[in-house]
């Protein structure tokens, strides 16, 4: 049974799993308390790699820092599976720093007269090939394709050329020929033969030579260190900024996304690529709606879904046509009649799109709420997350500050049973999709994630559109802020957090600080 399958019939015969209790694992780059973050060291992008044993970020400073499993090795060789089931579920999920490098520098482009920021605005990993590490990453206008790989460090370990003798008058007199024949080239003169270190008159003395010994040096691997060296360089192809690359399943070619355009790239070619998705209109007066998000299916590499400003998701086939302005599928939920405001369109913008692993589902963030749509069902959402209901009187407010433009990721466990996505004062909530779970749990990103616990709703409400599609809204029900009573930080949001591909173990972005979860 496949992650989508779980999502339609998770539980169809033994009920909703249990709501799981999640633990804090580790954290990276926590601050002391009234220590200032620095603008360059907020995180701005978090992935992990396929196998789940790399996880990389990203910052607004540009560079990009790894990190590796280390627990993953401690089991194996002779336990039974049942003992090796029991430790996965149990074990303590444990990353390590493992490199850092600059990706992105700040540039100007003088023709525009803009300033380019260093910023990664997202990072993917590619298929790894004979041990090495291989992932894009992008700033507003720059997609950069690295190699990270282990190099052995090589030092002289042994050398019978004593240094104070080899450096002698012939080696000087070396020296000197080579620098005046430099010299001679350079005011256009030709090489002469009289330049040449061993001449044809050159003779051994009488008896030979008493001790003539080759150098011989040992040379032994010291260490390894791991190298990252940029590939490719995919510029001067967005004149808007990008919002989403993703790595297609045939691991040749991956796609980069701007407000009006989505172009596809071959990895090994950096200075072409085609436009497959243009909705520029021919007169800018025109506009109505922006590319916010786009990625590839997770299996079928012919296979892409798009979000838009305006709330909809369009899935696009690449065997239909070269230029794919016309989709195979749109989803978009329809509007209720009478609630159209002057934040209708700006709640309904879609910030992030997130096939589930075998590409069943499909899970879409706009501000208020998560939702997962299923591709063989175009006529609504599966199910609808309420995120931040409990914020609609402050429309106003959250206009006015900015605060409601803030774009908010999402993520789908590996067995395709929760969501989850964040929130203000460096919360994220998690929620159980599969039919009959009651799971909507409010976690806070800190040492002590349940500390703003808020009380889970006894059932959620249903609303049966028709036969078809079963809608679910959770989290609705807490019109508090939380178990406390506390008003929301809007200063101190998590817009960033990615779910391990195979366990319950969620990596999330407060500030600088990177902080793991297991449950």
């Amino acid at each position: 049974m496949n992650g989508g399958d779980k999502v339609a019939a998770g539980g169809a015969s033994a009920g909703p799993p249990q709501p799981l209790d999640w633990k804090f694992s580790q954290v990276f780059g926590e601050r002391t308390a009234g220590e200032e973050v620095q603008e360059v060291d907020i995180i701005s992008a978090i992935e992990f790699d396929k196998s789940g044993d790399h996880l990389a970020t990203g910052d607004r400073g540009g560079r990009v820092v790894l990190f590796e499993r280390t627990d993953a090795k401690d089991h194996g060789g002779s336990k039974s599976d049942l003992e090796k089931m029991d430790y996965s579920m149990n074990r303590h999920p444990e990353f390590r720093y493992k490199t850092e490098f600059q990706s992105h520098e700040p540039e100007f482009d003088y023709l525009k007269s803009l300033e380019i920021e260093e910023k990664i605005n997202k990072i993917k990993w590619c298929q790894t090939a004979n041990g090495a590490l291989f992932l894009l990453s992008t700033n507003d206008k720059t997609i950069k394709f690295w190699k990270v790989q282990e190099k052995k460090v090589k030092k002289i370990s042994e050398m019978n050329v004593d240094p104070s003798k080899a450096m002698g008058n012939g080696s000087i007199a070396s020296s000197s020929s080579s620098g005046n024949s430099r010299t001679h080239l350079a005011n256009g003169g030709s090489l002469d033969r009289s330049y040449s270190f061993l001449s044809n008159d050159f003779s051994f003395p009488p008896g030979g030579i008493p001790s003539l010994r080759l150098p011989s040096v040992v040379v032994v691997s010291h260490e390894t260190s791991l190298v990252a060296r940029c590939r490719r360089v995919y510029a001067h192809a967005h004149d808007y900024h990008i919002n989403s690359i993703s790595s297609n399943s045939d691991g040749a070619t991956f796609i980069s996304a701007d407000d009006l355009r989505i172009n596809l790239w071959n990895l090994e070619i950096s200075n072409q690529s085609f436009n497959i998705v243009d909705v520029k209109p021919a007169n800018m007066e025109d506009l109505t709606e922006v590319i916010t998000s786009a990625e590839f299916h997770p299996t079928h590499c012919n296979t892409l879904a798009y979000s838009s400003s305006k709330g909809s998701i369009r899935l696009v086939d690449l065997r239909q046509s070269a230029l794919c302005d016309s989709h195979a599928k749109i989803f978009q939920e329809q509007e209720a009649s009478g609630s159209r405001s002057f934040f209708t369109e700006i709640i309904a913008s879609v910030s992030d799109i997130k096939f589930g692993k075998e590409g069943r589902y499909i899970l879409s963030r706009d501000y208020m709420t998560l939702k997962l749509w299923d591709i063989n069902m175009d006529s609504g959402p599966v199910a609808t997350f309420q995120v931040h209901e409990h914020l609609r009187p402050k429309l106003c407010d959250l206009y006015e500050n900015d605060s409601i433009f803030d774009k908010f990721e999402c993520c789908l466990s590996g067995d395709g049973l929760r969501v989850a996505t964040g929130s203000y004062s460096n919360l994220f909530r998690v929620f159980g999709c599969s039919p009959g779970s009651t799971e909507a749990t409010t976690l806070e990103a800190s040492k002590n994630p349940m500390r703003r616990q808020v009380p889970t709703p006894s059932r959620p409400s249903r609303t049966l559109g028709n036969s078809i599609t079963r809608v679910v809204r959770r989290g609705a029900e807490n019109t508090g802020v939380d178990a406390n009573g506390n008003s929301f930080d809007f200063t101190t949001k998590l817009l960033h957090l990615a779910w391990h591909p195979s366990e319950n173990s969620i990596a999330c972005a407060a500030a600088n600080s990177l902080y793991m979860y297991y449950a």
